[in-house]
């Protein structure tokens, strides 16, 4: 049970740092966590723990505040900044593959001790972020689009929650499947892959669910930028 209570703490970390950046940031701070978000979630996932006899990987969490950032701007700012957020992390995560693997090409010195390391997280990268990036970018759109098409329909300021796991829930569906498929498929066998295709989903869905308060508590938070007429 170490891992699930863990894990509990750890999303609350996670949560409570994301209001602490946009407290102190405001909308730049939303576009600085995605970028950071896209990066740690494609590091964390690499790692497989147990939790429930069942095999799941890091990296849900954090990158179930991607969606809670792009549906909190779409909120208050628009939903053409949402989409430039997206097409941020995107970029974001080109620019650390590219880089990473250029650092990899270098010979490193005899005296080196970290090389292998290195390979061993961003070597296996480039088939991850190939996941991600098709994932992500499908997905992540998908999400503005569906929050936007929901903020149409269910438009009160208290039905916020409705807009946020309705569009998250259903875009992370797509998300877990695309990603899954293209990171893990022949890497582990069908029944590790289903489980962690399962667990990778129903994580997702519980941050999703239990990121609701604190979206609206970051809707609360009042910036200098708000005044400013939102994108359309």
């Amino acid at each position: 049970m170490f891992n699930f209570y863990f894990g509990v703490a750890f999303a609350l970390v996670n949560f409570i740092l994301f209001l602490t950046c946009y407290k102190w940031f405001g909308k730049t701070g939303l576009f600085a966590w995605i970028a950071a978000a896209t990066i740690l979630a494609n590091l964390q996932v690499v790692k497989t723990i147990e939790m429930f006899g069942l095999v799941m990987t890091l990296g849900n969490v954090i990158y179930g505040t991607i969606y809670l950032a792009t549906d909190l701007i779409n909120e208050k700012y628009g939903e053409k900044e949402a989409k430039k957020a997206v097409w941020f992390g995107f970029f974001t995560l080109i620019m650390t593959t590219i880089i990473m693997q250029m650092v990899l090409v270098f010979q490193p010195h005899e005296s080196d001790i970290f090389q292998p390391h290195l390979e061993a997280i961003f070597g296996f990268m480039p088939r991850l972020v190939i996941g991600s990036l098709a994932a992500y970018l499908i997905s992540q759109y998908l999400d503005v689009k569906l929050f936007a098409k929901l903020k149409e329909k269910f438009s009160r300021p208290d039905q916020l929650w409705i807009r946020n796991n309705g569009s998250t829930m259903v875009s992370q569906l797509i998300d877990t499947f695309i990603f899954c498929m293209i990171a893990f498929a022949g890497v582990f066998s069908w029944d590790i892959w289903i489980q962690i295709f399962f667990t990778t989903y129903v994580i997702k869905f519980v941050v999703s669910a239990a990121s609701t308060p604190f979206i609206y508590i970051a809707r609360s938070f009042k910036h200098p930028e708000e005044t400013q007429k939102p994108g359309v």
